[in-house]
């Protein structure tokens, strides 16, 4: 039935199937992030840009920029979990989704439906669940 409606509506699947896998992504990132020291996080690498770019003396922006890259790292690390966790179904839905727009009249570009889809769906549900 699903392989049905993908062959007879390709280009609605593959929006339907990003936002499916953006929502599936935005709820494992809704229970595994930490939200508040993300946000600290954030909001001091921003401080530290405003910093940066105040400062004119070249040893203050080098000590500035070192302080910014310790705060990316540690925002990186926060985010690493969650990647974990989605990354094996993410590439399962991506196997299934190759073979199955692989007949249809968009096979050679599902992927910009794909990615279209996702990029918005991310951004609407960061919004709805109050992401960082």
């Amino acid at each position: 039935m699903i392989m049905e409606y993908i062959q007879a509506y390709p280009r609605i699947s593959a929006v339907v199937i990003a936002l499916l896998v953006s929502l599936f992504i935005t709820i494992v990132n809704y229970f595994l992030l930490d939200k508040e020291k993300l946000r600290e996080l954030r909001q001091k690498q921003k401080q530290l840009n405003k910093d940066i770019k105040a400062h004119t003396d070249p040893a203050k922006k080098m000590e500035l920029s070192n302080e910014m890259m310790k705060q990316s790292l540690e925002s990186m690390r926060h985010s690493f979990k969650p990647m974990i966790v989605t990354f094996i179904p993410v590439l399962v839905v991506f196997w299934f989704i190759k073979g199955a727009f692989a007949e249809t009249m968009i096979g050679g570009s599902w992927f910009w439906y794909y990615l279209g889809g996702a990029i918005v769906g991310s951004l609407i549900f960061k919004k709805l669940f109050n992401l960082p």
